[in-house]
């Protein structure tokens, strides 16, 4: 795979179907298993839905990162300025460029500005506690396991149709130090 330096930008309104089809792709079904970061042995049904994604892109607090290659939407993330740290999620890369190193690009853009832009002194996300080779990947760029296990939400069709009853978020952190 030719590596290309993506660009970034914020989404709008007009990128939210795309972004529910780039966020389904990485996440759910067959076409997910291309990459690495599928969820297709935890999970049916969607992942994501239209107003879920509105609600990130007209968020007052937060926004939708994009990252594009010769304006081919490839990746995308949440980003949100929450109390005493910034959020990191809804984080999906087209599962035919996982691997090349989009997605830590992604990530380090975020907390680029998590950290230079809003002042956040850390970064937060959650992780299904059951996919420890993401949660690693994590690791290795800094992100710690507190082992603060929060419940999936089973019940709310919008997140997804369990296929097991042991699934919970894990919340990592990491420590956003000005460079």
């Amino acid at each position: 795979m030719t590596h290309v330096s993506p660009s970034f930008r914020t989404a709008t309104e007009a990128d939210i179907p795309a972004l529910v089809a780039l966020i389904e792709s990485a996440y759910r079904g067959d076409a997910s298993r291309v990459g690495w970061t599928t969820e297709a042995d935890l999970l049916d049904g969607q992942r994501i839905d239209s107003d879920m994604v509105e609600a990130v892109v007209n968020s007052e607090n937060g926004l939708m990162l994009l990252a594009e290659n010769d304006g081919a939407l490839d990746a995308c993330c949440q980003v949100e300025k929450r109390a005493d740290h910034a959020y990191f999620g809804t984080f999906a890369v087209r599962p035919d460029r996982q691997g090349g190193g989009l997605g830590k690009a992604l990530l380090a853009e975020a907390e680029r500005i998590a950290r230079d832009e809003w002042g956040a002194p850390e970064m937060h996300m959650t992780v299904i506690s059951l996919r420890e080779d993401l949660i690693a990947w994590y690791v290795r760029r800094g992100y710690v396991r507190t082992g603060d296990l929060r419940p999936f939400p089973y019940g709310d069709e919008r997140y997804g149709l369990p296929k097991r009853d042991d699934l919970t978020f894990e919340l990592l952190t990491k420590k956003l130090h000005r460079a």
